[in-house]
């Protein structure tokens, strides 16, 4: 089964830095699509980042750009997130995805994602 396991999230200052992990198992994790989204309470999920891990390919979403670097470890089989110059709007629960699996369909940042991570969360005040 895949499994997507989160890392990382805490509670930083506006302008600080924080970096997310998300160890995938249960697939072969080369060529997938993987990414990051984020939720904050009441608002909708949203795209944050996404990489290919074939190409290494990636996807930002504008909110993030400049900002927000993610990268690949591919012998880890693990995706990060780094998130400098972090902001109060940034406060959300971040979720891994990928495509491999079958526990849903969302589509998004070119792919179709179907498996997640049970969900990290960042508070930045």
């Amino acid at each position: 089964d895949v499994q997507l396991v989160e890392s990382g999230g805490g509670s930083v200052q506006a302008g600080g830095s924080l970096r997310l992990s998300c160890a995938a198992s249960g697939y072969s994790y080369n060529r997938n699509c993987m990414a990051w989204f984020r939720q904050a309470p009441g608002k909708e999920r949203e795209g944050v980042a996404r990489i290919a891990t074939g190409s290494g390919n990636t996807y930002y979403a504008d909110s993030v750009k400049g900002r927000f670097t993610i990268s690949q470890d591919n012998a880890k089989n693990t995706v990060y997130l780094q998130m400098n110059s972090l902001k109060p709007e940034d406060t959300a629960t971040y979720y891994c995805a990928t495509d491999r699996g079958a526990s849903g369909r969302y589509v998004g940042m070119g792919c179709v994602f179907k498996s997640w991570g049970q969900g990290t969360q960042v508070t930045v005040s």
